[in-house]
């Protein structure tokens, strides 16, 4: 399980030094070979391929002919790349994935328990802001009912 934030920087070839605490299970989980693609929030999302190809499955059954679920399919498949992780540890994260996200120098990982979501710094303070004003509504957040934080 991939959890907790942490800021990295990226290398002038554009690479991630994944974090030696995750490299082995993510080694181990996918041989190496991550899914690398872009999310309709404005960040990357970095999936082990056995936790990406259910999800890449189900997405592919939605209609075509649906302008939402197309424009899913486009946004999450059709920027999906697969990556390996280089000998130390790092990852290239191609220069129109690090378009797409406007990651510059430093990102941040954040994990999300089975994959990663990658934010530039500016896109990750705006983040956690409407996070914390979506929070102080007193709407109950669905799915949490009953459970106390």
């Amino acid at each position: 399980m991939f959890q907790g934030t942490i800021s990295l920087s990226l290398d002038a070839k554009g690479r991630l030094a994944i974090p030696a605490r995750y490299r082995e299970a993510l080694a181990q989980t996918a041989n190496g070979t991550l899914v690398l693609t872009a999310h309709p929030h404005g960040c990357l999302l970095l999936y082990p391929v056995p936790a990406w190809e259910p999800i890449r499955d189900q997405i592919l059954k939605a209609p075509s002919f649906d302008p939402r679920s197309a424009a899913l399919k486009r946004v999450l498949v059709g920027n999906a790349r697969e990556e390996e992780m280089d000998g130390a540890g790092r990852l290239l994260v191609a220069s129109e994935l690090r378009g797409f996200a406007k990651l510059e120098k430093q990102v941040w990982l954040v994990g999300m328990g089975s994959h990663f979501e990658i934010w530039s710094d500016e896109g990750w303070q705006r983040q956690n802001d409407a996070a914390l004003a979506a929070l102080q509504s007193d709407q109950p957040i669905p799915g949490f009912e009953g459970i106390a934080l």
